[in-house]
């Protein structure tokens, strides 16, 4: 259970930086168009990305020597730096949610939805990378858990954002409550940070 919490929140950490592919689920949450199909798309898209991150890792441990684990450790607390530094430096204006009510077809919306999914190249980094680098030492049913918790955290944020959306795109623009957000992810990939390094030195 602590493996599915841990996948949970290190996922939701992740997810919650608002980009391009969030403002086009609550874009569509607020026209009411094809809304479950776009956060179905999102969150099946996520749940293979963070297992295929998990198993390529799985896969390639029995060629992690000690130098490589090091220099894998040491690119994934890299990555956990660069991602604070990057929350703490955002800019809270530049969140920008439009409602624009011209309809786009079927077609258009899954195209738009797989383009914001996977031409995002964070999505990669976060999901692959960063799921797949941090639990390469856990047991393989603790892979399993940890997998299932990050895509659990994708599931429940993008329908939460489809079909919440006219009350999340007003309150995502109130910058009390994005500092709050970013407070938290800023916290808790601390942590996930200083647990990286204590790895490295020991």
């Amino acid at each position: 259970m602590s493996f599915l919490l841990l996948g949970f929140f290190t996922g939701l950490s992740l997810i919650l930086a608002i980009g391009a592919q969030n403002i086009f689920v609550i874009e569509q949450g607020l026209k009411k168009q094809y809304v479950f199909l776009v956060c179905l798309i999102c969150s099946l898209s996520d749940l293979i990305l963070i297992f295929l991150g998990i198993f390529l890792f799985e896969y390639f441990r029995n060629f992690f020597t000690d130098n490589v684990e090091l220099i894998f450790n040491i690119l994934l607390l890299a990555f956990l730096v660069y991602f604070i530094i990057t929350k703490i430096r955002i800019k809270h204006n530049e969140i920008n949610i439009g409602f624009n009510n011209n309809a786009i077809s079927l077609k258009n919306t899954v195209i738009k939805t797989i383009g914001f999914t996977y031409l995002n190249p964070h999505v990669y980094s976060d999901t692959v990378f960063f799921l797949g680098n941090f639990s390469k030492n856990f047991l393989i049913s603790q892979k399993y858990y940890f997998g299932i918790g990050a895509s659990l955290a994708s599931f429940l944020f993008f329908f939460c954002l489809g079909y919440l959306s006219k009350f999340l795109s007003k309150n995502l623009q109130n910058q009390v409550v994005w500092k709050f957000i970013n407070s938290f992810i800023i916290v808790f990939m601390g942590i996930l940070a200083f647990y990286v390094l204590i790895d490295i030195l020991y």
